[in-house]
């Protein structure tokens, strides 16, 4: 495993057209021992029964102990696999093309009819309310005002994650952590907990209160469903737009194209510019080979690796083509048992509203969006992007 290769893609050369190479040099809130740049090495630590999440509080919430439950991100084992297996019929691509397709439609609809009418919109904040209203859907957290849910989620994945190091300046940013988990829970969580013990809905909520789970570890969920169902989609649609209105080739080519062929556009547009940029994994103590070591897997290395995914991997390649095995959005969803189960419900949701709309007559994006690195996710963060239409 090197810790050191050159990167397929050096930035800023002819042939390569990410947008996000510029904030990827940043990192996340691990401090790893080795890195993995290669596809296959980088799937083998994600699919191995030995590593262990790391990355993304996993660590620090392992040190609360039993007094809650984990939440299933940062669960291993047998343990995962059962609360996986349990929670899997909120995310199978027949329930979400069932249950959640006219729901993303009606959303989509009515954020571009809203959109024509004022003839101007900030197309990140555009994404995060479909994107919120989407998941709080899966989740269950219906039961608040829906735009304050969007502003109380979106300050937990946005900006500055560091501690300050000075004792006053540390314990005001306590205080304000403390206070937004508090808002979230109190004015959310809380509300849709109470409409589900009175009924149960097919949700999440409903389904962790059926295993007894408190508010507290009930809260720890949202949050993680928040950030893996939320923020993460609302910086992709963000992203593939700016790709489609920038080249007018591929914007044709998936608005010409059936919805398969759209979503495997979609997914060559991750493939490059994924959203989460390292995974990490922490290999246990008694572990044959680096006992201990923190490891972190480049997604977007491993993503531009030519022995998987051919010739030109640095550019967007509307049609290419990659082996099952690999899958066309390479790791951007993970892989193993922790790899991602909403694939199919960011995938549908960003064709069915990016669909919308590209067809919008005398489309222009008035300003790209600002461009910034997120280490909570270790992904890149999309701002001020501002779309405009005749």
């Amino acid at each position: 495993m090197e810790d050191h290769l050159p990167s397929a893609c050096p930035f800023g050369q002819k042939g390569d057209d990410r947008k996000s190479a510029a904030a990827s040099a940043g990192g996340g809130t691990v401090d790893p021992d080795l890195r993995t740049r290669d596809f296959a090495e980088a799937r083998a630590v994600l699919r191995s029964d030995q590593a262990r999440q790391a990355g993304f509080l996993a660590e620090q919430v392992g040190r609360i102990g039993s007094a809650t439950r984990q939440p299933i991100l940062f669960l291993e084992g047998e343990a995962h696999r059962v609360q996986r297996s349990a929670t899997a019929r909120f995310f199978t691509p027949k329930i979400v093309t069932s249950r959640y397709r006219e729901l993303m439609i009606e959303l989509s609809d009515s954020l571009i009819s809203r959109f024509r009418r004022d003839r101007r919109a900030r197309l990140d904040q555009m994404s995060l309310e479909l994107a919120v209203a989407v998941a709080s859907q899966i989740v269950g957290l219906t039961n608040s005002d829906p735009a304050g849910l969007a502003r109380r989620l979106d300050v937990f994945f946005t900006g500055d994650f560091h501690r300050p190091r000075g004792k006053l300046a540390a314990f005001a940013f306590f205080l304000r952590s403390q206070f937004r988990v508090l808002a979230f829970y109190y004015r959310d969580v809380r509300p849709a907990i109470r409409a589900r013990k009175r009924q149960r809905q097919d949700d999440v909520i409903s389904h962790l209160i059926g295993q007894g789970y408190n508010g507290r570890e009930i809260l720890t969920e949202c949050l993680v469903y928040g950030a893996a169902g939320m923020a993460t989609t609302r910086e992709f649609i963000v992203m593939a737009a700016w790709h489609m209105l920038e080249r007018e080739d591929l914007k044709t080519a998936f608005l010409t194209a059936d919805e398969g062929g759209q979503i495997a556009l979609l997914e060559e547009l991750l493939r490059l510019e994924p959203v989460v940029g390292y995974l990490y994994r922490r290999m246990p103590q008694d572990a044959p080979a680096q006992p201990g070591a923190a490891i972190a897997v480049d997604v977007r290395a491993a993503n531009t690796d030519a022995a998987a995914f051919g010739d030109r991997v640095c550019e967007v390649v509307p049609g290419r083509q990659v082996s099952a095995k690999y899958g066309n959005a390479g790791l951007s969803f993970g892989d193993g048992e922790h790899r991602c189960p909403g694939a199919q419900v960011a995938l549908q949701e960003s064709c069915l509203f990016l669909d919308r709309l590209l067809r919008v007559p005398g489309l222009t994006l008035e300003h790209a969006p600002s461009l910034a690195w997120n280490p909570l996710v270790t992904g890149y963060e999309l701002r001020n992007a501002v779309i405009a239409c005749d």
